[in-house]
């Protein structure tokens, strides 16, 4: 690491935090030569996630689309914005852990698995738009399913 102020190579880390949850490391350093002291951060460079569409079209994975989408179906719900984000957060997660692709439906099966365990009226509002319900049956089928499943709080 360069020093910004000599541009000697030769520096010592003072200081080191971990900071944004726990996904980048801040570090304090001084320069060996010029004693200066400056600030550098390590990420990891995440390859893109891509998401394939129901039309086959491609696109980057946006979490904040996945975060409206789910802020949308828990509107006016017992969940704070900072739940939605964890949500949101342990889904990209996953999502990554899987590889460099995934699709929309899969990624609408992991929320919809998450609104189950959180709230059962956000969960139908979310299911209704995921599996494009068109009637009243398609509701009635998914409050008995709700029901039914021992696997649901």
């Amino acid at each position: 690491m360069r020093c910004p102020g000599c541009g000697d190579q030769e520096n010592r880390v003072v200081d080191s935090r971990v900071i944004e949850d726990g996904r980048a490391i801040r570090r304090r350093r001084e320069c060996s030569v010029c004693l200066r002291r400056f600030t550098t951060f390590e990420r990891i460079e995440e390859s893109p996630l891509m998401v394939e569409k129901r039309s086959g079209e491609r696109e980057l994975f946006d979490p904040s689309k996945l975060y409206g989408g789910i802020a949308a179906a828990m509107k006016n719900r017992p969940i704070t914005e900072l739940e939605i984000q964890k949500v949101v957060n342990e889904i990209e997660e996953s999502l990554r852990l899987h590889g460099s692709e995934v699709r929309s439906a899969e990624i609408g099966a992991l929320v919809l698995r998450h609104l189950r365990e959180i709230d059962k009226v956000g969960y139908l509002r979310f299911a209704s738009v995921h599996k494009y319900f068109e009637h009243a049956e398609d509701f009635e089928r998914e409050v008995a399913d709700l029901r039914i499943d021992p696997e649901s709080p």
